[in-house]
């Protein structure tokens, strides 16, 4: 019991590295999708404008907004339900089974965002600074 305890002092630093992490993955599928960039999507990039696009924007700009912790709450909110669409939208339609659907990382994005929106950033973000 005490060594939990004393875990729980670390638990500001803890989730902002769960924060910082998932942004930085989660940043990548933008880039995929907007630049080529580590590598294009095998359906090559989305024209502007597109659905995927959007998404793709929302991924790389919204993803760096999680990362540096600035308005972590709202933008998780959105990250959270662009996620949700997705799976709904592009992987459930393929299997029931997320691993045979590929859409497991969809729904641990959507959850770990939602649980953002509650939690708020953590330490080391933009958000703690604002608040003195």
């Amino acid at each position: 019991m005490q060594a939990s305890n004393s875990l729980s002092r670390y638990a500001p630093q803890a989730l902002a590295v769960l924060r910082i992490v998932t942004a930085l993955i989660f940043i990548i599928h933008g880039t995929q999708k907007l630049f080529g960039f580590p590598a294009a999507p095998a359906s090559g990039l989305p024209g502007a404008f597109t659905l995927f696009w959007f998404g793709a924007i929302l991924e790389a700009f919204g993803g760096f907004l999680i990362l540096i912790g600035l308005w972590t709450r709202p933008v998780a909110f959105v990250l959270a339900g662009e996620m949700a669409y997705a799976y709904w939208m592009f992987h459930a339609p393929r299997s029931i089974y997320p691993l045979l659907n590929g859409g497991d990382a969809a729904i641990l994005y959507c959850f770990i965002f939602l649980y953002l929106v509650f939690a708020g950033a953590g330490a080391w973000s933009v958000d703690s600074r604002s608040k003195g």
